[in-house]
């Protein structure tokens, strides 16, 4: 199928739940899978994200600006606490996380009276370890552009075509993605990542991570950037803006951002 194809097969996947609910994070392949449901059902269609330690603050409003954009219901649902299953961070952690934020997105929808929960997984995403799909499929959630067999490439070649901001948004993933299996999570991590990434983005990187190694913080700026961090003020204002997080020390990825670098601790375990 061409993408003309794949986007109308989108439609008629969409359409024939009558009514959706799309877990909506802001990133590009959720934000692209609400503008397909609003164009699909209309008012059928409610976009619902789970506010969360886990999501920065910047994630929850691009999320909000988007859906308004959009013009769909945009709900929320304020989880304050990390469960323990997720705060103990084992490698399953991405399952037993899903579990808990789609159950809620599930009861959300019920209550609407919408009994089909959309999610952005792409055909891409069959590729690296990803235990969270399988907590999706035991939930019965729908993923209709992996369905249509839509690529990342191609969302967001849609996603341009429709005008929506996020075409060129960079990857993103959860916060605690960036804390090695087996180490504990907890509130104060995340915020502490938090706010070091919000110092790559204000400094003007595009695609980063700040990986968290205890009281290391690890940087991964994509490979194109790397030259342009290489500047005394630069490398200078990073370090002390990190450290007063709370990071001891401050480390720079030589090969840069690589998409699930923490899953090679997981080759041969």
């Amino acid at each position: 199928m061409d993408i003309d194809e794949k986007y109308r097969r989108l439609l008629e996947i969409i359409r024939a739940q009558g009514s959706a609910a799309v877990a909506f994070s802001g990133g590009v392949d959720s934000s692209f899978l609400c503008h397909a449901a609003a164009a699909a059902l209309g008012p059928g269609a409610v976009a619902i994200t789970i506010v969360s330690p886990m999501l920065p603050r910047s994630e929850i409003d691009c999320a909000a600006a988007i859906a308004r954009k959009l013009g769909i219901v945009h709900i929320l649902i304020e989880e304050g606490e990390i469960d323990e299953e997720v705060a103990a961070n084992p490698r399953e952690r991405c399952y037993f996380c899903k579990k808990i934020e789609f159950g809620a997105i599930i009861a959300a929808a019920k209550e609407r009276g919408i009994r089909a929960v959309l999610d952005g997984s792409n055909l891409d995403d069959m590729g690296d370890y990803r235990p969270g799909l399988k907590a999706l499929e035991e939930l019965r959630v729908i993923s209709p552009l992996r369905q249509a067999e839509l690529t990342k490439a191609e969302i967001r070649a849609l996603s341009r075509r429709f005008d929506l901001p996020t075409w060129d948004k960079p990857a993103f993933a959860c916060l605690a993605s960036r804390i090695p299996y087996g180490e504990r999570i907890d509130k104060e991590k995340l915020t502490r990542i938090e706010k070091a990434e919000d110092t790559l983005r204000a400094a003007g990187f595009r695609q980063f991570r700040v990986r968290s190694h205890g009281d290391i913080a690890r940087i991964e700026v994509a490979p194109e950037e790397r030259r342009r961090f290489f500047d005394e003020q630069t490398l200078d204002s990073v370090s002390r803006s990190l450290k007063s997080y709370g990071f001891l020390y401050v480390a720079f990825e030589l090969e840069g951002y690589v998409m699930g670098n923490m899953n090679r601790a997981l080759a041969g375990a």
